[in-house]
């Protein structure tokens, strides 16, 4: 008997990341997903605008695999930070669109590849630019879940909606006045631990 394929089950996570952050736009307005909601103007359609750019340049350029989509915000002249946002002109539809482009030209790679086989990341430094998909695995699904979690608390501060996923939010089942409740005591605790 043997145990399950270590690729499938890298890949099912990775896949189940990217439709965690995916499904935080739904049901929003167009002003809510572009929102910045944090002093470093984090914000769900910039979120999803910069994993897909990653996982081009991962899966796709990491391997001889470009994918031919015209990343404009990475030229040399770009502006600082352009991948975290989406411009006026970039509707919700285009980088939805990319986005599963992207994890459709992820995927392919995926598939094609064993654990294995090395890429050449260019923009690591020289002493690791060699990597192996399983390290380029490990490494998009902790990128991904590290901003599924930031857009966890930004969709959280839009309209309260938390949780890994619409059918599953791992979080305890309770109605808005236990929650008030809830947080009131944290802050009472904190309030008491900082000697206030």
């Amino acid at each position: 008997m043997t145990g399950p394929d270590p690729k499938a089950t890298l890949h099912r996570y990775y896949k189940t990341a990217r439709d965690a952050v995916l499904w935080k736009l739904d049901g929003l307005s167009e002003y809510d997903v572009r929102r910045p909601l944090t002093p470093t103007g984090t914000n769900l359609l910039g979120l999803l605008k910069h994993l897909a750019s990653i996982e081009f340049g991962y899966f796709g350029e990491t391997f001889g695999r470009p994918s031919g989509e015209p990343l404009p915000w990475f030229e040399d002249d770009a502006e600082p930070n352009a991948d975290m946002w989406a411009t006026a002109e970039e509707s919700r539809e285009d980088i939805v669109g990319l986005y599963r482009r992207a994890g459709e030209h992820a995927d392919a790679t995926i598939e094609a590849l064993d654990l294995d086989a090395t890429g050449r990341v260019p923009w690591w430094p020289e002493e690791r630019a060699e990597a192996t998909l399983h390290t380029l695995l490990v490494h998009m699904i902790a990128e991904t879940n590290r901003h599924a979690g930031h857009a966890d608390i930004v969709r959280e501060l839009i309209d309260g909606a938390a949780g890994l996923r619409a059918e599953v939010s791992n979080i305890p089942s309770a109605d808005e006045a236990w929650w008030e409740e809830y947080r009131s005591r944290l802050e009472r605790v904190a309030k008491e631990a900082a000697g206030d």
